[in-house]
C-alpha cells in the first residue's frame, strides 16, 4: 500500500505505520537472536567500560555498553562499540604465524612449539644480558636485553600480569601503548 493511503488510513502525520516500509517491519534486532548475554569489560584502554556481549551459539552477534556499569553507565567509545570486530573479523589471525630469520614466507606453528620458542629466547636473553652490579659494585639486578610494549587490545588484567612478569624477570623497559 502506498504511503499516502497508509497516512489517510489513520496516520495523518506519517509517524507510525505509514512511515514503515515492508523491509523495516521485517527487521529483527541482532540482540534478539542471541542465546545469552555475557557481561564483559572493553579490552581497549584502562578505563574498563562495561560491555554486554550478545552470543548466539558460539558467535558474538552484538556488543553494547552495559547500563549497569558504574564506570561507563552504558556508554562506549567508537573503538569499544566496534570491538565485536575483534572476534568476528574475517582478517583475524587464529593460528600462530612464524617467519624464520631471513625467510620470506610465514609458516604456521602449533601453540606449544611457539610458546617453547618464546620461553627459550626470554631465558637465553636474560642470561646473556643480566647485570648484577655497576662499576662501583652497586646492585642493579636488571637486564637491558629485552623490553616490552603492551597493546590496548589487552585487558587490564593481562597488562598487569605482563608488567609483573617482565619486572620480575629484571626488564626495566616496559611500556604500554594505551598510556603513550
Amino acid at each position: 500500500m502506498p504511503a499516502l493511503l497508509r497516512q489517510l488510513g489513520g496516520d495523518p502525520l506519517g509517524l507510525g505505520p505509514a512511515a514503515r516500509s515492508r523491509r523495516s517491519r521485517e527487521l529483527v534486532a541482532r540482540t534478539a537472536t542471541a542465546d545469552r548475554v555475557v557481561r564483559s569489560v572493553c579490552p581497549y584502554c584502562a578505563v574498563g567500560c562495561g560491555q554486554k556481549v550478545y552470543v548466539s551459539g558460539e558467535k558474538v552477534v552484538q556488543i553494547e555498553g552495559d547500563p549497569d556499569s558504574p564506570i561507563s553507565r552504558g556508554r562506549l567509545c567508537p573503538k569499544g562499540a566496534a570491538s565485536e570486530s575483534l572476534v568476528n573479523s574475517p582478517m583475524r589471525e587464529t593460528k600462530v604465524k612464524y617467519r624464520r630469520p631471513r625467510a620470506t614466507e610465514w609458516e604456521e606453528l602449533d601453540l606449544d612449539t611457539a610458546m617453547d620458542m618464546i620461553a627459550d629466547r626470554v631465558v637465553r636473553t636474560r642470561e646473556a644480558t643480566w647485570q648484577d652490579a655497576d662499576e662501583q659494585g652497586r646492585p642493579l639486578n636488571r637486564t637491558l636485553g629485552m623490553a616490552f610494549l603492551g597493546g590496548a587490545t589487552l585487558d587490564t588484567e593481562e597488562n598487569y600480569l605482563i608488567k609483573k612478569f617482565f619486572t620480575a624477570a629484571g626488564a626495566i623497559s616496559i611500556e604500554n601503548q594505551a598510556r603513550i
